[in-house]
């Protein structure tokens, strides 16, 4: 059973005025000394993650108190729901560590395993993404749609690197090198989040990455496919945001991405 529509974009409502809440945290801190501490070697967290996903949190709570929570900080809440937000306090926190502007808010909520609200919100760049299902995907309130570029050596596109990539054997090293050679260029803003809308909003033709978590992808994606773009796992199985491998592109040149991805050299 699906929901209805004016339910789904009520929800997108919240979810935006959520969003909108957190990025202000964020945007509070961002030139401000941080209390850094890291998950593993080179992975960090600060206090403005956590206090970004404590006020997200408790937001959803008491709007949706039945609905279930998978958040990249660890305070998850399992409620057996239907319905699952999936949120990222902080897409970025390398970059917003630093104080270089590419990190964003990335909240999305799940009905029945399928995404049906997805937004953005970079404070920095003063760029707001938002999407429902079958209600297309806008920037600032203005509807976008993917690249019209059909050749990969004329597509820009935008990759990521896990921090743990020195102990992976796939790590996209290989990839990256010979994507470099056969498209027009190749970025790294270190924001999966951003990425993926800059995808939908035709910056980038496409996008790749290995090992993100579903926080990572989980509203861009819904803002990407909204656009009209197109999204796979790398060998071109379907996706699903707890895959360890994406492909996201403007559909004109996902298979000549994937050609140049798959091959060994």
């Amino acid at each position: 059973m699906s929901l209805p529509k004016k339910e789904i974009l009520k929800i997108k409502n919240a979810a935006e005025k959520i969003a909108l809440g957190a990025g202000k945290i964020l945007a509070g801190g961002f030139l401000k000394n941080k209390d850094i501490k890291y998950k593993g070697r080179i992975d960090p967290v600060t206090e403005f993650d956590l206090k970004s996903e404590k006020y997200i949190i408790a937001q959803i709570c008491k709007a949706f108190p039945a609905h279930s929570i998978l958040s990249e900080e660890g305070s998850s809440i399992d409620n057996n729901s239907d319905f699952c937000w999936v949120i990222d306090p902080l897409d970025g926190t390398v970059n917003y560590a630093h104080r270089l502007p590419s990190y964003a808010v990335s909240i999305a909520l799940q009905y029945k395993d399928r995404t049906i609200v997805g937004v953005v919100y970079a404070p920095e760049l003063k760029e707001f993404y938002s999407a429902a299902l079958g209600c297309g995907a806008f920037l600032n309130k203005k509807k976008i749609h993917v690249s019209s570029e059909k050749k990969l050596e004329r597509s820009l596109l935008a990759t990521g690197f896990s921090y743990n990539i020195s102990a992976l054997k796939r790590n996209n090293l290989g990839m990256f090198s010979r994507m470099m050679k056969q498209a027009q260029a190749v970025r790294r803003f270190g924001s999966a989040a951003l990425d993926i809308c800059w995808v939908a909003d035709g910056r980038f033709e496409g996008f790749w990455e290995y090992n993100l978590a579903p926080w990572d992808s989980a509203a861009g994606i819904i803002i990407l496919t909204e656009a009209g773009g197109k999204v796979t796992q790398i060998k071109n199985l379907e996706y699903s945001i707890f895959d360890d491998s994406l492909l996201a592109s403007n559909g004109l040149i996902h298979k000549s991405m994937r050609d140049v991805l798959v091959r060994k050299k």
